[in-house]
């Protein structure tokens, strides 16, 4: 129940972790660094799984599955990838009682034994381009781990695509881009900054990297989701090469992107309280609670009553109804609440005389009476309303604490104080985003697309500016 959460005033990160727990979506596994996903928070998973799933095909894209092992000696051959992710791998080096003559890495992220695949599926132009996506669990030796935002083992989705021009995979990496970022805002009611990565922050082995960032509460930056242009990286490391249509040989052009359960984490940043979660209507796996109020002499007609509603209701909604009589009504407000359910619908016997019930949203908390035969439209309407006004107070409180910023002594308060995002020049150099990171522990989130203000002199070392760049402390 809510007393059991920790207020995010009081502190944040503890209060995000009672919700995780409270709101029973997780626990942590016996596997220092794992975590186990419950049952509500699996049905979470499952809701952004179905929707963008759709979004993938809709483009065009394909689902298949990859081995979870992957020969030590193919993560060797991308040398930026190997170097990107040598401190995180988990090796196996001995199975069925016997050492391996090859050690086998459980995957991190699955380009390279992709890439093995699509030398064998690959010829000629005739056989591009590959869309192909799979739903996967991934492990990366992390030291530092929260729920659902780093853990050792997550669940994700990974696309790996192959292309016959350079043309072609720069169009898919910004359409997944894109794809990632309408998930983020018409589902998760999130809205995103999109743009480019320094070379710094960029997927080990991408020619360049695009990502989708998020807002939290606590005004960190959460990078929600990536696209990435891999050039020829792959196609060399791994000699995958076609005919063209000119009869000529040329080395496959390639992309990767995914999102992970991380998304989960942001979704309960993004828009919970401290009553606890609070789940965007289109992702909610429940939408509406039914709450019978009586006492025992009326027991029998109010859930009778309250049964007729949830008949009704369940034609168009994902319902519950809580006719459990070990709790009071008091308690189970709580409980839903704490659950995220968009929607509450408490009947009592008044409500069953005049043939009404009371909608209770979960994102405000403000009643309305409506009549039981008009129960549906307005659930429908109010659905809708909740999904947008979650949007809008998270790009409201995005834009109160963005401020752009061209001096340093200011750049480095504002990151010492309540910071955020800091929209400010950057001259290029690696020594200024070093810098700033040492001094504020704020990265370049992004370099935005939108680059047409971006003379002038870098805010860190007075020199000729080169790009407009988001700044932001980050998970």
């Amino acid at each position: 129940m809510a007393e059991k959460i920790t207020s995010r005033e009081e502190n944040y990160s503890q209060w995000y972790i009672d919700i995780v727990l409270q709101a029973k979506l997780a626990d942590y596994s016996p596997v220092k660094g794992c975590m186990v996903i419950r049952p509500r928070g699996y049905a979470l998973w499952e809701k952004i799984q179905q929707n963008i799933d759709v979004m993938f095909k809709d483009t065009g894209h394909t689902n298949a599955y990859f081995p979870l092992l992957i020969p030590e000696s193919f993560i060797h051959k991308e040398a930026e990838h190997v170097e990107g992710f040598s401190p995180e791998l988990a090796i196996v080096t001995h199975a069925g009682g016997e050492k391996l003559e090859e050690p086998l890495v459980i995957r991190p992220t699955s380009e390279t034994i992709i890439w093995s695949m699509y030398k064998k599926w690959i010829q000629s132009y005739r056989d591009l381009p590959i869309l192909i996506n799979q739903w996967a669990n991934v492990l990366r030796w992390e030291k530092r781990t929260r729920l659902f935002l780093r853990t050792t083992e997550f669940l994700w989705q990974e696309g790996h695509t192959a292309h016959e021009s350079r043309e072609e995979a720069e169009e898919e990496t910004l359409t997944m881009l894109n794809v990632y970022k309408k998930f983020a805002e018409e589902f998760m009611a999130i809205p995103v900054l999109t743009g480019v990565k320094s070379e710094s922050e960029k997927f080990a082995g991408a020619v360049d990297t695009y990502a989708i960032e998020a807002m939290m509460q606590d005004r960190k930056a959460i990078q929600a989701g990536t696209s990435h242009f891999l050039g020829q990286n792959f196609a060399r490391a791994f000699d995958v090469t076609f005919q063209t249509k000119e009869g000529s040989l040329d080395y496959v052009w390639a992309t990767s992107w995914g999102v992970s359960t991380r998304l989960i984490g942001a979704l309960i940043m993004v828009h919970s309280d401290d009553k606890g979660l609070v789940v965007p209507p289109k992702l909610a796996p429940t939408e509406v609670v039914i709450i019978p109020i009586f006492k025992n002499r009326n027991k029998g007609e109010v859930l009778e009553y309250a049964h007729k509603v949830h008949a009704d209701l369940s034609a168009g909604f994902s319902v519950v109804i809580d006719d459990d009589d070990q709790n009071s009504p008091g308690w189970k407000f709580s409980e839903w609440e704490m659950l995220g359910v968009p929607v509450r619908v408490e009947i009592g016997p008044r409500d069953m005389e005049s043939g009404q019930v009371m909608l209770v949203r979960r994102d405000t908390g403000e009643k309305r009476e409506v009549k039981a035969e008009g129960a549906s439209e307005a659930v429908k309407e109010l659905l809708v309303d909740i999904q947008l006004n979650l949007f809008r107070n998270a790009l409201t409180f995005r834009k109160e604490h963005t401020r752009n910023i061209h001096d340093y002594p200011a750049f480095k308060e504002f990151f010492e104080k309540d910071g955020g995002f800091a929209d400010t020049l950057w001259c290029g150099s690696a020594e200024c985003e070093i810098k700033a990171k040492d001094d504020t522990k704020a990265t370049i989130r992004v370099l935005p697309f939108d680059q047409d203000h971006h003379e002038g002199t870098c805010t860190i070392c007075g020199g000729k500016s080169a790009h407009r760049a988001i700044f932001g402390k980050a998970y």
